[in-house]
């Protein structure tokens, strides 16, 4: 389907087109909304609600100049996902309550008395697990830098953070998930054994 035929569908409100544009970018989108979300409850959530959000994007947009679709869309899901995390206040702005221990002599090398785990060979559902357990402004930082490849100004603007708190969360959420990784596939390990 062309894009004006699109346009001028989606306009209408017609629920053919909107249920093939469903199905066609499903695939994508609930990938996103996983990445994007802590659980499957959650990403079932934000997928729905982020998907009519960027048709109603799209249609607001169609007035610039030819937009395409398909490129439209991605980042346009993208975006949707991210505000969508940003709305859910009581758990965006959740500080961490990690503290550091008062013995002096802990040693702090994340090497040291640990299993050598290989993150290549790390199974979906582990890393899926370990990742939705980063707190949402770990996951959205990450997300945005590593996998959709956005340089930090980009994401700063995007969350309307500071540069510096991007890339504070940025390593963050590295080390978060390192941690979450090693935890996870050592209790996967357990649960084999048994």
């Amino acid at each position: 389907m062309a894009d004006n035929e699109l346009i001028i569908a989606l306009s209408k409100n017609d629920p053919k087109t909107k249920r093939d544009l469903f199905e066609n970018y499903y695939q994508l989108m609930a990938g996103i909304a996983v990445r994007y979300s802590k659980n499957d409850a959650q990403s079932k959530e934000l997928l729905f609600a982020a998907f009519d959000n960027t048709l109603q994007a799209f249609l607001n947009n169609r007035s610039k100049s030819e937009v395409d679709f398909d490129g439209f869309f991605e980042k346009q899901f993208v975006i949707e996902a991210v505000q969508f995390i940003k709305a859910i206040r009581s758990e965006y702005y959740v500080a961490s309550t990690v503290y550091a221990p008062n013995d002096k002599d802990k040693n702090y090398n994340l090497f040291d008395n640990n299993e050598i785990i290989d993150f290549n060979a790390v199974e979906m559902p582990v890393l899926i697990k370990s990742f939705q357990e980063l707190v949402p402004s770990q996951r959205l930082v990450f997300n945005l830098f590593v996998i959709e490849g956005m340089d930090l100004l980009a994401i700063s603007e995007l969350l309307e953070a500071s540069e510096q708190a991007v890339k504070s969360n940025l390593e963050k959420a590295r080390y978060n998930l390192q941690k979450n990784i090693e935890k996870n596939v050592k209790f996967v390990k357990h649960e084999q054994a048994l």
